[in-house]
């Protein structure tokens, strides 16, 4: 069957052996939706609850709503985008995102508002397969291997730019409140529409080939799959010992998704081409411990400055800017090193200093310390980003250059969950210093297992080996 890569047709005044740069801005467009949202929503928490009358439990689900959606969705679109093309999955995911925007600049109750959310989380799916796919077109189309400042670029989108969220949020709050964090996602939806319209390259598929390729999307699959991670993630969310049927439940949906995936003729998940690729599932497993780290820092951080040290929102977000200046910063020196594995271990030494250093803090740590906390953050989160984005985009079989990178951002948001779930453990009481070291804690086993399971992945050098080999002329 033919793929959506070869379907896919350039503009006509494309650079025949070049990457036709007129894709990048709506590629870094669409992919920097997801993860601003995902954390810009982290300083809004407090305004919001105070505005709707909904307490901490409620509000909750604003972060897990959005961690939900994405976590099953970035799979399922990134196959659809395998499927039908770029294209398609991008413009219907920018009319998803501005229907959430403007569902959450009216919401009247904090329902509505999750709701809003949850959409959000869906139509920001399909920013960052349809770009990894794109990329890896472009790499077909010319016959060279895509440049590595734009897998820089998406990599600075897609992961790193997530650290400017809480300062954006705090700025918006600032100037309009907490609804306009949800109000400036239409101009953004509006733009991804345009761009996405005028620049991405059309699939060519007839109707009947579409006929062809939608029996290919394997719906029973998709259904166990989504099925299976609902039930783990509801648990992880909430981690109540009452909710044990939902770790039951997970298990049977995803032992039935193994035995029909394994039988399928065209399987959601190719569980045996996964299970030949194991550099590719260290990678899976190396997102989602760096996940925990980076995401914990992220939202515990936070809520500390906030709750223990006492500051407003807008300062809160401008103390985490040096975060965001940091991994910006490191992305863009390191990112044209084709080398994969040091960068790991760079950034997995960055994440244990990170950890130790929380132990240090407290309530009345000065400021300039607490900047330089945020300084040292931002390291692994450009570093660790960018090196297991590269070693899937190598790694990943190209006609499922989608859907595994969209599995790569599932195993990513199932990172984040277990971070923000062990937020509200050892933040029981409140943002406190003494559950803030336990954080650290946390941080700092995730580091260490980071950093084991990197030196032991031999994998690595034979990718730095396989995209050092020159390029065709």
């Amino acid at each position: 069957m033919t793929t959506a890569l070869q379907r896919l047709s350039p503009k006509a005044d494309a650079p025949e052996d070049r990457f036709d740069r007129r894709l990048i801005t709506p590629m870094v467009l669409g992919a920097i939706l997801n993860p601003i949202n995902s954390t810009m929503i982290a300083v809004a928490l407090v305004p919001i609850g105070v505005a709707l009358g909904a307490p901490p439990s409620q509000t909750a689900w604003l972060v897990s709503g959005l961690y939900l959606a994405t976590a099953i969705g970035q799979p399922v679109v990134g196959r659809l985008v395998d499927l039908f093309g770029a294209r398609r999955l991008f413009l219907a995911g920018a009319v998803l995102i501005g229907i959430g925007g403007v569902l959450g600049a009216l919401a009247p109750t904090i329902g509505v508002l999750v709701i809003a959310r949850v959409l959000l989380g869906l139509g920001t799916c399909a920013g960052y397969p349809a770009a990894m796919t794109l990329i890896r077109g472009e790499a077909d189309r010319t016959g060279r291997d895509s440049p590595a400042g734009v897998l820089t670029v998406l990599a600075v989108a897609t992961q790193t730019v997530a650290v400017i969220g809480p300062t954006l949020g705090g700025f918006l709050i600032g100037v309009g409140g907490w609804r306009v964090t949800f109000t400036v996602n239409i101009p953004l939806a509006l733009a991804c529409l345009v761009l996405g319209a005028l620049y991405l390259p059309r699939s060519h598929a007839s109707r009947q080939g579409l006929r062809a390729v939608a029996r290919a999307v394997d719906p029973l699959g998709i259904a166990l799959f989504v099925a299976t991670l609902v039930s783990l993630l509801l648990f992880l969310t909430h981690l109540h010992a009452d909710l044990w049927w939902l770790l039951v439940l997970s298990v049977a949906a995803g032992a039935a998704l193994a035995w029909w995936e394994l039988r399928a003729p065209l399987p959601f998940l190719d569980l045996r081409l996964l299970g030949g690729n194991l550099p590719l599932l260290a990678t899976y497993a190396r997102s989602l411990l760096a996940a925990i780290s980076s995401y914990a820092f992220l939202y515990g951080y936070t809520q500390w400055l906030e709750e223990g040290r006492g500051l407003s929102p807008q300062v809160t977000g401008l103390v985490l800017l040096p975060v965001f200046g940091a991994a910006i910063l490191v992305s863009t020196v390191t990112g044209r090193r084709r080398e994969i594995r040091g960068k790991l271990v760079a950034g997995a030494v960055g994440q244990v200093v990170t950890a130790g250093l929380l132990l240090a803090l407290g309530a009345g740590t000065a400021l300039w310390l607490i900047l330089a906390v945020s300084l040292v953050a931002g390291l692994p989160q450009g570093l660790n980003n960018l090196a297991n984005q590269n070693a899937v985009y190598y790694q990943a079989d190209p006609e499922r250059m989608g859907s595994s990178a969209g599995l790569m951002r599932t195993f990513f948001y199932l990172g984040a969950i277990i971070a923000s779930a062990t937020n509200g453990i050892v933040f029981r009481d409140g943002a406190t210093t003494p559950g803030m070291h336990e954080l650290a804690w946390v941080m700092l086993a995730a580091s260490v297992v980071f950093l084991v399971l990197t030196l032991a992945d031999r994998s690595l050098a034979r990718v730095v080996q396989r995209v050092d080999t020159p390029e065709p002329t």
